[in-house]
């Protein structure tokens, strides 16, 4: 969760082409950032594998007025409406885009290509049809956002008292590279997002770096089984609060329009 995820900025970036803020080439450019390239297969209409930007523009044809992002995880679909084959397919790549006004979805695969020392990565988007009902387990913006801000307050509170609320150089080298990383890229959502969406999505990467930094201080001050448990048990549900937040925040205009 400390990464924008691709599917996250295909959904940011395809709203802003279908409310006109872009064009279909750069937001093509924008989802495909530092990647060699992003194609999409099994569009219908098409035979085979097609450039982001035909796609985008293929997929406004069908009849998508709006991307929302699913980021389901074992135990929790979210953001997903079936059917199995393509929700077990967004599952193992933990994210997904559905797309509103078609019956379609699109999951990532990624391959790395290149020699060592400059290695890139090729995205394949795999389109398929999904079922034309509510995805799970979404909150509204406001709803997230009140979530959010209960759940970050919780855990601070148990993570501080366990002593594993990330501390030392790793923790703080992952901070300055947060911190460095969220000023040079003062807009972290696409044109035509309202600002609460924006402070959403910012606020749900913070818990999200707080809950990579809790698991990756090692055993930190909690010795005991019991308190290793108490972690756990601190971290989940408000990692599972982030991954809700982010759903809602990229899914923010589709909700507006709606």
């Amino acid at each position: 969760m400390l990464t924008e995820p691709r599917s996250g900025m295909l959904a940011a970036w395809g709203n802003a082409l279908l409310g006109g803020f872009v064009s279909p080439d750069d937001a093509a450019a924008a989802v495909v950032g530092d990647d060699a390239v992003h194609r999409v297969t099994g569009l219908p209409g098409e035979k085979g594998p097609v450039g982001l930007t035909l796609a985008l523009g293929r997929l406004r044809v069908l009849g998508a007025s709006g991307f929302r992002v699913a980021l389901p995880a074992p135990g929790h679909p979210l953001g997903l409406s079936g059917p199995p084959e393509f929700n077990a397919r967004a599952l193992e790549a933990q994210e997904a885009v559905v797309c509103t006004g078609a019956a379609l979805g699109l999951v990532p695969e990624q391959a790395e290509i290149g020699p060592a020392g400059d290695v890139r990565v090729e995205v394949t988007w795999v389109c398929s049809a999904v079922r034309d009902a509510p995805p799970a387990d979404v909150p509204s913006l406001g709803e997230a956002e009140r979530e959010l801000a209960e759940a970050l307050r919780d855990a601070t509170a148990v993570l501080t008292r366990l002593d594993v609320a990330g501390s030392g150089p790793v923790a703080s080298a992952a901070l300055d590279a947060y911190r460095a990383r969220a000023e040079a890229s003062q807009e972290i959502l696409a044109p035509g997002y309202p600002p609460r969406a924006v402070r959403v999505l910012e606020m749900a990467r913070r818990v999200g770096l707080m809950v990579s930094l809790a698991y990756g201080t090692g055993h930190g001050g909690a010795v005991s089984a019991s308190e290793m448990w108490a972690r756990g048990e601190a971290l989940r549900p408000v990692e599972r609060v982030a991954r809700r937040a982010m759903v809602a925040a990229y899914g923010a205009v589709v909700e507006q329009r709606g």
